[in-house]
């Protein structure tokens, strides 16, 4: 690991109003259930996770650079992998809970030999970022979007830090595959988080994309390889559901665009 340390801010005031749900939730849960979850995923931080970075740049197009967000961090094992691509310079790691960002993201790090003087780590609710408009030139999130008490205000929030053609991405979010929506469909579109997040279907994330207006583009995730790779190709959205959710903000419109010509006369 990189021999500089990984910065942490400490913050007491970063709860929104949504927080009082939040907080009962993460309540319920002991802390030995929480631990064995963290050992559970530094584990699989060193096998599959490591091949989401090259299957996002590979397959969808992305070539990660300047400042990126990674919301409902974790352990911020995303974050680790990021701070270790050439052209990213700053990663800024958030979620609600300080102790993973304080005492399992360390681990992380050095289990993926990340180059934490690239990281920072704070506390933050993504229901309302703390950060200046058009600010980040990615933001990304593992797992962590449907845990939203209200998806479509976290995705607003992700859209007005982001930069004019930035984007955000989503990945290793619960997509309820067809065949089992054959005998506990969901009737109508969540605004707010219900008991079962689980429950969202592709339908559902592409409708509070467009309700916070945010374009989404949707890729298939396939991380295995010979026939494997063949057979989740095909039953992929069937009898299980991965995919990536890449949402771009659009462009700031240019002056020649700005421009309006008015009808009957000719532009010089």
């Amino acid at each position: 690991m990189n021999s500089a340390e990984s910065k942490y801010i400490e913050k007491k005031s970063y709860r929104s109003r949504y927080a009082p749900e939040r907080v009962s939730a993460q309540a319920e849960d002991p802390a030995e259930k929480e631990n064995a979850a963290c050992e559970e995923g530094l584990q699989w931080a060193k096998d599959d996770l490591a091949k989401f970075i090259p299957f996002l740049r590979r397959e969808c197009g992305l070539e990660f650079f300047g400042r990126i967000l990674e919301i409902g961090a974790g352990g911020a094992w995303l974050s680790a992998e990021l701070s270790r691509l050439p052209r990213v310079v700053e990663v800024i790691a958030t979620d609600f809970s300080p102790k993973l960002l304080k005492n399992h993201a360390p681990r992380v790090f050095e289990s993926r030999k990340a180059n934490p003087a690239k990281i920072t780590r704070i506390p933050g609710d993504f229901h309302q970022l703390d950060f200046p408009d058009n600010h980040f030139d990615f933001v990304m999130c593992s797992a962590a979007l449907h845990q939203a008490v209200n998806m479509v205000q976290v995705l607003r929030e992700v859209k007005r830090v982001l930069k004019p053609g930035g984007q955000f991405v989503a990945i290793r979010e619960p997509v309820w595959p067809l065949v089992k929506l054959k005998s506990r469909a969901k009737h109508s579109i969540p605004g707010e988080k219900t008991a079962c997040a689980d429950l969202y279907t592709l339908a559902h994330y592409k409708e509070l994309f467009k309700q916070a207006a945010l374009p989404l583009r949707v890729k298939s995730v396939n991380l295995s390889s010979g026939f494997k790779y063949y057979m989740n190709k095909v039953v992929n959205g069937l009898t299980h559901a991965r995919y990536a959710f890449i949402g771009k903000k659009p462009p700031s419109p240019t002056p020649e665009s700005r421009r309006r010509v008015k009808p009957g006369t000719s532009r010089r």
